[in-house]
């Protein structure tokens, strides 16, 4: 069963329809009878990501994020499922058709180290996008660099340096100068200030906000703290070992969190008051976490959840409206089902 939600209005910029992408791991077993486990990394997800959008997606480490948000750039093939941008279905097409679509489709990565190239100098690496796509001559080129540069709060001077003499946050700004410099539309943010000082990292978001703006991009950011994306999301959707369980607007899954998941998730955000913080009561996951290669049989959240009965190990949940603006969730304690609830009385 996928993760199923009603559709947003107008044709979505990026978009994936009972997405899968499952990996076969390395045989381990004698002489390479025993078949290889499969990865579930992303396992059955639908989601839609408007035009001028921002959709933050969040979860722990090994749920899926990072693979579906590459997933949606056409960097992962889909074992199932479609894949849509730009107008396009993107599963279908060759790599000489998807070429073109590329400019429009663009990519932050985690760690500012070792997504730049260290034996290119700073123009050289904001001006391949450019002269790849044939958006302009290398005298062009050198301008726009200067540009960008300006742009992202760097002196256009540092174009003759290498990667190794920046700081981290100055390397995430050129990453993201390489990122927008041929004007895309949609830019995958993959956890793009975890790598980064607690000091820089409201400045490179207020970055993403300004270039949001400036050049009317649209971004799926990836994050596995709550805390950094309530103030620049539009969407919030929550993932869960290959699959969203709840997702809404930022009011909604802040101020009225309904899956267990995303309770003990926002409970593990400590509050900047310290008395408070001594005596608030916490939600405590229980139980082990899943291996993303388990076949899963019911809620896959049931071996960690204190409200898990007989029916949520039996049956799996689909993503479900619970009211008007489109929060929804993956929990029978909220879809309505009476089998549920007599389950829970008995």
């Amino acid at each position: 069963m996928t993760n199923s939600l009603s559709e947003k209005s107008g044709t979505p910029i990026a978009e994936a329809i009972s997405l899968k992408v499952h990996y076969r791991t390395a045989n381990s077993g004698s002489m390479g009878r025993a078949a290889a486990p499969v990865v579930r990394a992303v396992d059955g997800v639908d989601l839609a990501i408007a035009e001028g959008e921002t959709v933050a997606l969040v979860g722990e480490s090994g749920c899926g994020k990072s693979t579906l948000g590459r997933a949606l750039l056409r960097l992962e093939e889909a074992t199932e499922g479609v894949v849509r941008g730009a107008g396009k279905d993107l599963t279908v097409l060759s790599e000489t058709l998807l070429r073109p679509l590329r400019r429009s489709m663009q990519m932050v990565f985690q760690d500012p180290f070792s997504s730049l190239n260290p034996r290119m100098k700073i123009e050289e690496t904001l001006s391949e996008p450019l002269l790849v796509h044939g958006l302009a001559t290398r005298r062009e080129a050198k301008g726009r660099v200067a540009e960008i540069l300006d742009v992202v709060g760097l002196d256009p001077r540092v174009a003759q340096r290498y990667p190794h003499e920046f700081s981290g946050g100055q390397r995430q700004r050129i990453a993201i100068a390489r990122a927008v410099i041929a004007r895309p539309k949609f830019v995958v943010a993959d956890e793009p200030i975890s790598a980064l000082d607690i000091s820089v990292q409201a400045q490179i978001l207020d970055l993403f906000e300004d270039l949001k703006g400036r050049f009317a991009l649209t971004y799926l950011f990836i994050s596995h703290d709550l805390a950094v994306v309530r103030h620049i999301a539009d969407t919030v959707a929550v993932m869960y070992l290959g699959r969203i369980v709840e997702q809404g607007s930022p009011d909604d899954v802040f101020g009225n969190p309904l899956h267990p998941y995303t309770q003990a998730l926002l409970d593990a955000v400590p509050v900047p008051d310290p008395e408070r913080e001594r005596h608030r009561a916490i939600t405590r996951l229980s139980g082990e976490l899943p291996s993303p290669a388990s076949v899963f049989v019911g809620c896959r959240f049931q071996s960690r959840c204190p409200h898990a009965t007989d029916y949520c190990r039996a049956n799996d949940p689909a993503l479900s409206p619970v009211a008007a603006g489109g929060h929804a969730v993956a929990c029978f304690l909220h879809t309505g089902n009476a089998d549920f609830r007599h389950s829970k009385q008995a």
